[in-house]
């Protein structure tokens, strides 16, 4: 598994431990999703690798899309929900010159092919930057979020008209690396480009909204999500590769890239996994933070009141370092 000289360190420390001694695995599981599984597809064939039910993923990828899907197995799986509203990379291909029901390669097209190889650059610059900050995005009518209890893709394709309220994202970064005319479609553009966005942000519709901005329409016909937070692709295992829970990264070692830490006694460890309330030092930050055991077990995430009391905010049982 390859991994970034700056996180070297820290992926062999987190594979020091992680699964209890009755062999139950419990960790974070970085995977490389190949084009063509959904992510439920990816955790099935998790938990058969892993020997383990409790697997989840924190974000989807589209059957189409690649890239760094974040896995938590075992009791680790409650670091999920703090990982869910983290910022993401991408790497896409927008294509210009059509318009598509599913704002990307798989939909249907929308309207007429319109000829982009004349729109200017600096107009593809101009429209990326009222594409970026902080903006309100219309997702895509194909998506996994709710209308009246039903997916929104679910009732697209049975046929009816959805249209989905604007929402508030943050597109931090939203760059073109590369253009060129497309070589299967003569007339159409294709810009390379890298999306880092907050959570919520939907990358299809930034190449839907970007052709309408255009005049010419505009579809996505290849995503990769390279970076999730602090984890990056360079660190995850291709999901070929996946054959059990060893390159999981524990628990402790996670919390730590996600919040600051701080170090209990064996007193405070037992307190926190029983529920209770400690003592902290006044310059103990807010919260949340990883409260790590004598062990290096990751005990619980913890908040902070004014009063420096600590109390868990998402307990972890006891299994062992890390």
């Amino acid at each position: 598994m390859p991994a970034p000289s700056e996180s070297a360190g820290i992926a062999a420390a987190a594979q020091i431990s992680t699964s209890n001694s009755t062999g139950v695995p419990n960790g974070i599981l970085l995977v490389d999703k190949p084009s063509g599984p959904t992510s439920h597809d990816v955790v099935s064939r998790v938990r058969r690798a892993a020997g383990t039910r409790k697997v989840g993923h924190a974000g989807t990828l589209d059957p189409m899309a690649t890239g760094l899907l974040v896995l938590g197995l075992g009791p680790a799986t409650r670091l999920l929900t703090h990982l869910v509203g983290i910022d993401k990379v991408y790497l896409a291909t927008i294509r210009l010159g059509q318009a598509t029901t599913t704002d990307d390669a798989e939909g249907d097209p929308v309207g007429p092919f319109i000829d982009a190889t004349a729109v200017r650059q600096d107009a593809v610059l101009d429209s990326i930057a009222r594409l970026s900050g902080a903006i309100q995005q219309v997702p895509s009518s194909v998506s996994a979020i709710k209308v009246d209890g039903q997916r929104s893709y679910a009732r697209v394709r049975a046929g009816e008209e959805v249209d989905l309220p604007a929402r508030p994202v943050i597109v931090s970064e939203f760059r073109v690396l590369d253009r060129r005319d497309a070589t299967d479609r003569p007339g159409a553009v294709d810009l390379d480009v890298v999306v880092a966005c907050s959570s919520g942000t939907y990358v299809r519709a930034l190449a839907r909204d970007l052709g309408a901005a255009l005049g010419v329409g505009g579809h996505l016909t290849a995503l990769r999500r390279t970076r999730v937070g602090p984890f990056d692709i360079e660190e995850s295992t291709r999901l070929q590769d996946v054959t059990s829970a060893d390159d999981a990264l524990a628990p402790a070692a996670v919390a730590r890239r996600l919040f600051p830490a701080i170090e209990l006694d064996a007193t405070d460890a037992i307190a926190l996994g029983h529920g209770k309330r400690i003592a902290l030092p006044a310059s103990a930050p807010g919260g949340p933070i990883a409260a790590i055991g004598p062990d290096g077990a990751l005990v619980a995430l913890i908040t902070v009141g004014d009063d420096h009391v600590g109390q868990v905010l998402t307990g972890f049982p006891s299994v062992g370092p890390a």
